[in-house]
């Protein structure tokens, strides 16, 4: 496949012939082929250093000079068109009509100047079709069509990630951009803002995640925990399988509101039924399947749709209840005074930040960024601990070395100190391995605002660019061994040996997430009480599944088993 690389023309090879594949009705195909090779389509088009060349003009020149008008019943397909249409065709649809292998041999990675295409109904089906290309081609970037319409590029290894992420390229949220569809969701956030706006908030916010003000969150995430664990201890108890995730994510929410908003509130206790943890979840798929569904990317159609609605009415109540938490504390603040330095949280910052021109955030501003925070603070973070607990379970030996070292630190008492955190280098390359198989966040993405060059290709403005950290995660090149679990990775002086942008669970560059250290000693905390207290096995025949959404999750959940390590009285919970 050739790709003008915005969405206007795409010229569909197979191996052998050039050909036009014409999408008239779901259920009407035909096709005509020319006497033009790929190889004359592709030299055609690019120039010796893969440079697209060829303009508008030229190439609607090419398809009128090799395609005609073709009726089939009714409908009349403009050769124009059917070149865009040409890649739309499922997979399963083009091998019916060609009969053989061909198709399969335009999904492959391509060499400068070449492209391969792909149309995917689930992000699952890309990743395994990604993996396959990076473990066989070894690949730097690669090329595909993303929701029909629009070309993309990304990168799936260190080199290109380096040279995008020490770019100043906005997040993708324009035409055909993942990014826009959150933001009636999660505002103008950090997550999402670019310019000026992105550079003024995140120096105002920087200060909320200053290792003074993360000390006293150290108590929170005990606290949390420990109800965390009493939830367990039935299922402990019972030897019932648990599916650890929807658990998790209580407990990050649960923590993310009690450390950045002082919101106290019984989430765990309420569970699934909380509405605010059914409407993230909801606001989550929604998005999601809005990004595969490229009917739903016309916001005029989108809007009418029950998707749509449903989602108008999830996102005003997620709106009010952050307004909520937002007005809880002004009254507080209003009423007590602001708390001492070391006792601000990030709602605080929030409130009472000034630039150098004594301009504080607006409240459309606030809001955002309450949005933005409960959902990556907690969300990603239960990615993370979910996947670790079933790395302790996949891999017992591994789980006992995280066991020993917990036991020897914390002797003295069941709860994790700022101190100890410090002193958990088994723990921590635990937790490392883990997101290194299974990113929390499988992929972001950017949009380029001038020509980017990767290697020998030049890709030009205009085009989204995709960032597979998953793939970059288990790059051959990069990871030898990548899919055996080995956390002694982060303990040797290979450590020091590795690409910088090798491991970026928390992304890189200026763009990095801002909470990670937050996240980290989270991360630590939960799994080192849990580990000392069960151990934790696998069940049977479940099937683990990864399935790649906004976060990474399990498409048949993460179910485990739960056996008290030591006598149930030793463990009662104060």
């Amino acid at each position: 496949m050739l790709i003008h690389l915005g969405y206007e023309y795409i010229l569909f090879y197979l191996p052998k012939t050039f050909t036009l594949v014409f999408l008239v009705a779901e259920t009407s195909i035909s096709y005509y082929d020319t006497k033009l090779t790929w190889i004359e389509a592709r030299d055609f088009c690019f120039n010796q250093s893969g440079i697209l060349e060829s303009n508008h003009t030229e190439i609607t020149a090419l398809l009128g000079n090799k395609t005609e008008d073709v009726w089939t019943g009714t409908y009349t397909t403009w050769s124009e068109w059917a070149a865009i249409w040409g890649c739309n065709v499922h997979p399963a649809t083009v091998s019916a009509v060609f009969e053989d292998d061909d198709y399969s041999e335009c999904q492959r990675f391509c060499q400068a100047k070449e492209y391969f295409g792909y149309n995917f109904h689930d992000l699952a089906s890309y990743f395994k079709l990604l993996g396959q290309i990076v473990e066989k081609e070894r690949p730097k970037v690669y090329v595909y069509w993303s929701m029909f319409f629009y070309a993309s590029f990304g990168v799936c290894h260190p080199d290109s990630a380096q040279i995008l992420y020490k770019s100043s390229a906005p997040k993708a949220h324009g035409s055909g951009g993942a990014y826009r569809y959150l933001r009636d969701w999660i505002g103008d956030g950090l997550l999402i803002s670019d310019g000026k706006k992105w550079e003024r908030n995140r120096r105002l916010l920087t200060p909320g995640f200053h290792f003074e003000i993360l000390k006293p969150y150290v108590e929170v995430y005990n606290s949390v925990t420990d109800i965390f664990l009493e939830k367990l201890e039935c299922y402990a108890k019972s030897g019932e399988a648990v599916d650890i995730f929807p658990r998790v994510a209580l407990a990050t929410l649960d923590t993310i509101l009690r450390c950045a908003f002082s919101y106290q509130g019984n989430i765990q206790d309420q569970g699934s039924k909380h509405p605010y943890v059914h409407a993230v979840n909801r606001l989550s798929y929604l998005t999601l399947s809005r990004c595969l569904k490229p009917w739903y990317q016309i916001d005029f159609i989108y809007q009418f749709s029950d998707e749509g609605k449903e989602l108008k009415r999830l996102c005003d109540y997620s709106h009010e209840f952050s307004n909520k938490i937002i007005k809880d504390r002004q009254q507080t603040l209003k009423k007590e005074g602001l708390p001492t330095k070391r006792h601000l949280n990030f709602l605080d910052i929030l409130l009472t930040a000034k630039d150098e021109n004594g301009i504080g955030l607006s409240d459309e501003d606030i809001r955002a960024e309450v949005e933005t925070f409960m959902f990556e603070g907690h969300d990603t973070v239960a990615s993370a601990i979910s996947w670790s607990i079933y790395c302790l379970g996949r891999y017992p030996e591994e789980q006992e070395k995280v066991h020993t070292e917990i036991s020897e630190l914390l002797e003295d008492g069941l709860e994790v100190t700022w101190e100890n955190l410090q002193k958990m280098p088994c723990l921590t390359a635990f937790v490392k391995e883990s997101m290194r198989m299974f990113a929390p966040v499988p992929g972001t993405a950017r949009l380029l605002t001038s020509p980017m060059k990767f290697g020998d290709i030049t890709v030009p403005a205009g085009v989204h660019i995709d960032i597979s950290i998953h793939s970059i995660h288990h790059h051959p090149d990069v990871w030898p061994e990548h899919e055996v679990f080995k956390p002694e990775r982060f303990l040797n002086e290979d450590i020091t040996n590795r690409h910088p942008y090798s491991y970026i669970p928390f992304a890189a560059g200026s763009r990095n997430c801002i909470g990670q250290n937050f996240a980290m000693n989270e991360l630590k905390v939960m799994i080192s009480r849990l580990v000392q207290r069960y151990k934790v096995s696998l069940v049977d025949g479940h099937s683990y599944e990864i399935n790649p959404e906004l976060i990474m999750r399990a498409t048949h959940g993460i179910k485990v088993i739960l056996e008290n390590r030591l006598l149930e009285k030793e463990w009662q919970i104060v």
